[in-house]
């Protein structure tokens, strides 16, 4: 099994592809911590604190890219903002 040095290596570098589309509306992403139990915990900074579309591109680009990248990470989670339920 990998570190928990690589592991955290391979989730900056996961986030490190998507960040420039981030970056590009103004926004970043940095990985906070990297629990024992394999829990990532992420903040959006910039414009993405307060961008209506924070929880879709959380969900479907930031979780996605770190547990395709990072199969070991058990979750992701947010730190700076509540990630909201779609409605139905």
């Amino acid at each position: 099994m990998a570190s928990h040095k690589e592991l955290r290596e391979r989730i900056n570098a996961a986030l490190a592809q998507i960040r420039p589309y981030l970056v590009e509306d103004g926004g970043d992403v940095e990985l906070v911590d990297f629990s024992d139990d394999y829990v990532a915990k992420i903040e959006l900074k910039g414009n993405c604190t307060s961008c209506s579309m924070n929880s879709m591109t959380f969900k479907n680009g930031i979780i996605d890219s770190i547990m395709q990248a990072v199969p070991e990470v058990k979750s992701v989670e947010a730190i700076n903002f509540e990630v909201k339920q779609p409605e139905i």
